[in-house]
């Protein structure tokens, strides 16, 4: 198996856990909002902590999949897509993890509590906990940046459909008399079955 073989199997496979890290971990309680008022805690998903993260991952399978049949043109800007995906995702969970990120629970306190503004929401708000499932996330986006690194560094070598096919030529020899139907549907075939 050559690098560019190997670089295309390893960047597909790599594309497909990205996407499906990004799904699972879309659907998982990323923050944690502690009430001020000692209310019940108010869990943030991540498809609300960044809206953005569950159809982009989806895109990520779609283009998983298209990498195995597409042309080296195409392979080349689904290369450039992906890794901008990777990096727009990857700083928009560090974003989260960094700061205190009142912007992506603001619409989730308003729903629970029915306060809207910033300042309502600070005063809801004791503190904002992120879970283990921003890092994991961040883990599938890091994936997504290395394969579409290694796309953009052998698309040249790939072959459209990635295999070729060889068809060997098998003689047949036959001991004995030869039918004359069957005679007649090899010799339809340009062997002749009399030799």
């Amino acid at each position: 198996m050559t690098f560019a073989q190997r670089g295309r199997s390893l960047s597909v496979s790599g594309f497909l856990l990205a996407g499906a890290i990004g799904i699972i971990s879309s659907t998982q309680t990323w923050l944690t909002v502690e009430r001020a008022d000692a209310g019940e805690a108010i869990l943030v998903p991540g498809a609300s902590a960044l809206v953005l993260l569950a159809p982009l991952s989806l895109a990520v399978l779609a283009l998983g999949a298209a990498l195995s049949i597409s042309g080296k043109a195409v392979r080349l800007v689904f290369g450039v897509l992906a890794a901008a995906t990777a990096l727009f995702l990857g700083w928009s969970t560090l974003q989260l993890l960094l700061a205190e990120p009142f912007d992506a629970v603001s619409a989730t306190v308003t729903e629970v509590t029915g306060l809207a503004g910033g300042a309502a929401v600070h005063e809801v708000v004791a503190s904002i906990v992120p879970s283990a499932w921003p890092y994991i996330a961040l883990v599938g986006w890091v994936i997504l940046l290395v394969a579409s690194v290694v796309v953009l560094t052998t698309w040249r070598g790939w072959k459209v459909g990635g295999r070729r096919y060889r068809t060997d030529h098998v003689e047949v020899v036959h001991d004995g008399p030869v039918d004359a139907v069957d005679s007649w549907d090899e010799l339809s075939r340009g062997t002749d079955p009399t030799r």
